[in-house]
């Protein structure tokens, strides 16, 4: 796609117009699949409401996937972050076979109850086509970055119906602080298209009911921007951003004991499920299983539940725990549903405390403490006005921006590098990733 300028005009269009093509159908192909994805995420989950006693198998489901990956799927295992790796260092490429793995091993995590997400599944397809695509036209390793690039947007933009937020967090997520905005058309019309094929399949996205737009002044007009709620939801991200910054350490350190306590990676899930399940027995309740996003009974603790005037003090730590129990195990997933259902409720929790409309801070949890710990705040500022509206957009800026800079360098893509560190005193760690910062950080405290 990018050739030297001394190529013809003619030549350079062409190519421009053939990759362009390439783009559509591979983005046709991703979209579709993420169709078939939700679909089949929405059958499992009806269907474990229905058979409850299927969480009492989810061990051994854990442990099955966990022995299919050992066995035949090792060189994927990577997901998401073997995407970004090659994206960043071209070299072998992601392996077609990642699609299907990633999305069957979902698909049992929801069905028998794992607490795990839907976007590393959407990410890993989108990386997967985009990479047998390249190698089926024999692409240059650039234009393979192009279109691994233009995967993670499609995939993220059709799971989450969010064209514009999954463009542009293709860009953002690949290095901290810095984004590339060469990519941003290939990447955006890749993500459009994609979330267009899927909802053609008749996919249906959740709704999140947000009431606020403003606040009454007194002239009798509706005020978008009110500077008291701008410092109170100030305040409230700051503990949106520590909270992703706990998520992300939490995962990796609690990953880390699991494989010292346990050398056989494929035995690893069976300690996600055994704690799930006692988990539920000890919480008495089944909210925090699978995604959360609608309750699984009436009255029950959800991601929409979480704007509605009822107040949830601690689900979001409860949900913290299933999350970090299957994902640290070994389960295969997303870390961003599980994220949006954390800041929803912590949300809903901080909101009677500063006296913000409990709808308001649940929206702007949501979307902060995935971008605190995915280190996306464009993204996810761009995600919050397509899922709610472009009322409350200084609001959701301010929520994601602040947890941006207080998640730390932390996050839950250990392959994201550092372009811009978040303070002047941190210039020594640019070009690193987080997981050699994670490695660091460990060896100091041993």
């Amino acid at each position: 796609m990018f050739e030297p300028q001394s190529e013809p005009f003619f030549s350079r269009f062409k190519n421009l117009l053939l990759f362009g093509a390439i783009l559509a159908a591979l983005s046709v192909c991703i979209g579709s699949a993420c169709a078939l994805f939700l679909w089949l995420l929405d059958f499992a989950t009806s269907f474990r409401i229905t058979h409850p006693d299927l969480l009492f198998a989810l061990p051994v489901a854990g442990m099955g996937v966990g022995l299919c990956y050992f066995r035949y799927g090792r060189d994927v295992e990577g997901g998401a972050n073997l995407i970004v790796d090659e994206i960043h260092e071209p070299g072998a490429g992601v392996q077609l076979r990642m699609a299907p793995f990633v999305l069957i091993a979902t698909v049992v995590s929801h069905l028998f109850g794992a607490s795990v997400g839907r976007e590393g599944t959407a990410i890993q397809v989108g990386g997967s086509l985009a990479s047998a695509t390249a190698r089926l036209f024999r692409l240059r390793p650039s234009d393979t970055c192009v279109l691994l690039t233009c995967g993670i947007a499609a995939g993220f933009g059709a799971v989450f119906g969010t064209p514009v937020a999954g463009a542009v967090f293709a860009l953002e997520v690949l290095t901290l602080g810095k984004v590339d905005y060469r990519f941003l058309v290939p990447a955006a019309m890749a993500s459009i298209v994609a979330d267009w094929s899927c909802r053609a399949w008749g996919i249906h996205h959740a709704s999140y009911p947000l009431v606020f737009h403003g606040t009454l002044g007194r002239d009798g007009l509706i005020s978008h921007l009110d500077l008291s709620l701008v410092g109170r939801v100030a305040i409230a991200a700051v503990a949106f951003g520590l909270i992703s910054r706990v998520f992300a350490q939490s995962v990796h350190r609690f990953a880390a004991l699991v494989k010292r306590l346990c050398p056989v990676s494929w035995f690893r899930p069976l300690i996600g499920g055994v704690l799930t399940i006692v988990l539920v027995i000890l919480v008495g309740s089944r909210d925090y299983l699978g995604l959360g996003v609608l309750p699984a009974e009436p009255g029950g603790a959800s991601i929409v539940s979480f704007f509605g005037s009822e107040t949830y003090p601690w689900s979001w730590l409860w949900k913290l725990i299933f999350t970090v129990a299957v994902l640290g195990s070994g389960f295969k997933g997303g870390e961003v549903t599980p994220l949006f259902f954390i800041g929803a409720a912590l949300g809903n929790a901080l909101a009677p405390i500063l006296h913000v409309p409990a709808d308001l801070l649940a929206a702007v949890g949501f979307i902060a403490v995935f971008a605190g710990a995915a280190n996306t705040p464009l993204a996810c500022t761009l995600m919050g006005v397509e899922l709610f509206g472009g009322t409350n957009i200084v609001y959701f800026a301010t929520g994601c921006f602040i947890a941006y800079l207080c998640s730390g360098h932390t996050g839950i893509y250990l392959s994201q590098r550092i372009g811009i560190p978040k303070s002047r005193s941190r210039e020594a760690i640019c070009g690193l990733t987080l997981r050699q910062i994670a490695e660091s950080r460990r060896e100091r405290v041993s």
